[in-house]
């Protein structure tokens, strides 16, 4: 059974940065679109950003354009979401996501596969 694992998660003050890492084992990450998204405590989980498996289309939430970037390495099999300028809004658990859907998708049901969560907390 394959696994997508998070890491990169930690305490930063605001306006530093962390860069999040996702590796898939079991997978090969190109076939999938995948995602990233976060879940402060009693709020539902949240679209960030996501990267299409055609293509190089990418898309972020409002709130984070412009400062987090999403990327990909199919050859280490890894996804990565760098996160600069970080406020403390930005403090949640956050997830990467599998989709075999072509297509960039912002809710958590068109999502397969799960990592475990990394918690990000930004200190102000």
């Amino acid at each position: 059974q394959g696994q997508f694992v998070e890491s990169g998660g930690g305490l930063v003050q605001t306006g530093g940065s962390l860069r999040l890492s996702c590796a898939a084992s079991g997978h090969t990450l190109s076939r999938y679109t995948m995602g990233w998204f976060r879940q402060a405590p009693g709020e539902e989980r949240l679209f960030v950003a996501a990267s299409a498996s055609i293509g190089s289309s990418t898309q972020y939430t409002e709130s984070v354009k412009g400062r987090f970037t999403i990327s990909r390495d199919n050859a280490k099999n890894t996804l990565y979401l760098q996160m600069n300028s970080l406020k403390p809004e930005d403090t949640a658990v956050y997830y990467c996501a599998a989709t075999l859907l072509p297509l960039i998708m912002h809710a958590t049901a068109d999502y397969t596969y799960w990592g475990q969560g990394t918690q990000v907390t930004v200190s102000s």
